[in-house]
């Protein structure tokens, strides 16, 4: 696979497949900006190297309707305030208007089309979008690592039309962490997985069997382990239909000889509210109503002590319900056994990153990746549709 270093660049038109899926409030306010900062590198070295960037995304799902809360136009001028340079703004990301204002552009300033999905044809990767799409492209780079699980269009479809093609900066980067953290490990390596469903994640738990040294699972997926061993989870969430699943797991990780640590003891409530009466319980001591909704401090220890001598440490998923505060306090802990280990730290998917902003540890982790869903496609030992396309 070529990255942008690889591509001669001066006085072409790249289309620059990016991720600026940026949540916004009710005003059309950008509220956190880190997709399009991280892209930025991308962005500038097109500039330096005096090519025309034409950026591409997505945003939202407005299933083939023109949908103004869907817009990319607050991106564009947002983008043009990071970077200090004119981006002009596209109407269209296909068609007359769209070609347009790219060939209207001129060296230094950069172009934004409108979003990608404002077509069905994206997702569908139709054959014709691409063809239209590609038409702004002399050069194809992709450096949308969180969208590179999808083979839609702009991501499959237009680098098999476009010769000249790389991965930008932040897709290599994130595809060089993986490989660090997975492939070629300092070990001991520990993974950490939390969040809600077995069903999810079980694929990746599967695969990384036979690489981790050890495993650390809490969140809500815990409770199905749990009661696969016979334990009595009250009215905690579990997926009754993968307890044989999760009995097998738990088979194969002692059989594979990798250590797997689950939760002794919870922060138990009597509902699912930042008012709920909680008190912390053992195990084996969840009342029949009420559910497990975080980790316990005896389980914090116990998660410390597993991450205290890692050397490399993957994390996906919370481990309990951080959003409100009463069941916040063991991924808090989780955060700052992980930022503070000699390890190195990767964590993936927007829980797990963000309950590290939420910790303030973010400047302590090796690195968070921008894709949840790319992560986890890894994960389980598969390849990014996005990334085989870029292949010669």
């Amino acid at each position: 696979m070529k990255t942008i270093y690889d591509l001669e660049l001066s006085g072409k038109r790249v289309l620059v497949r990016a991720d600026f899926n940026v949540p916004m409030d009710d005003g059309g306010n950008i509220t956190d900006d880190i997709r399009i900062r991280m892209v930025l590198p991308t962005l500038q070295h097109i500039l330096e190297q005096g090519g025309l960037p034409v950026i591409c995304s997505h945003m939202g799902r407005p299933k083939g309707q023109r949908v103004e809360a869907f817009s990319l136009r607050p991106v564009a001028e947002h983008l043009a305030a990071l970077i200090g340079k004119k981006v002009h703004f596209a109407t269209d990301c296909i068609g007359e208007e769209a070609e347009k204002v790219v060939a209207a552009m001129a060296t230094g300033e950069l172009v934004l089309l409108e979003n990608l999905r404002y077509y069905n044809e994206e997702t569908a990767n139709d054959p014709d979008f691409s063809k239209k799409l590609a038409r702004h492209a002399e050069v194809y780079i992709n450096d949308a690592f969180a969208c590179s699980h999808r083979a839609h269009a702009s991501v499959v479809g237009v680098a098999e039309l476009v010769k000249d093609k790389g991965a930008g900066m932040l897709l290599q980067t994130e595809m060089d962490y993986f490989h660090k953290s997975m492939d070629n490990p300092v070990r001991p390596l520990v993974a950490l997985v939390g969040g809600a469903k077995v069903s999810s994640k079980i694929g990746a738990l599967e695969n990384m069997l036979g690489k981790v040294d050890s495993m650390v699972i809490g969140g809500a997926m815990a409770n199905t382990f749990l009661k696969s061993m016979g334990v009595e989870v009250g009215a905690s969430k579990v997926e009754d239909d993968l307890l044989d699943t999760a009995r097998n797991f738990i088979a194969a990780a002692e059989k594979q000889g990798v250590k797997l640590y689950l939760p002794v003891d919870f922060v138990a409530a009597d509902s699912f509210s930042p008012h709920a009466v909680t008190k912390n319980v053992t195990y084996k001591d969840i009342p029949e109503n009420w559910m497990a909704l975080d980790i316990g401090p005896a389980t914090t220890i116990l998660f410390q002590e597993a991450l205290a001598d890692a050397r490399t440490i993957v994390w996906n998923g919370p481990m309990g319900a951080f959003e409100m505060d009463a069941f916040a306090r063991g991924t808090m802990a989780i955060c700052q056994a992980v930022a503070s280990s000699h390890a190195l730290s990767i964590t993936g998917g927007g829980d797990s990153n963000a309950a590290v902003k939420k910790s303030g540890e973010s400047r302590n982790i090796s690195y968070m990746s921008t894709g949840g869903g790319a992560f986890l496609h890894l994960m389980e030992g598969k390849e990014l549709p996005g990334v085989i396309a870029l292949g010669d």
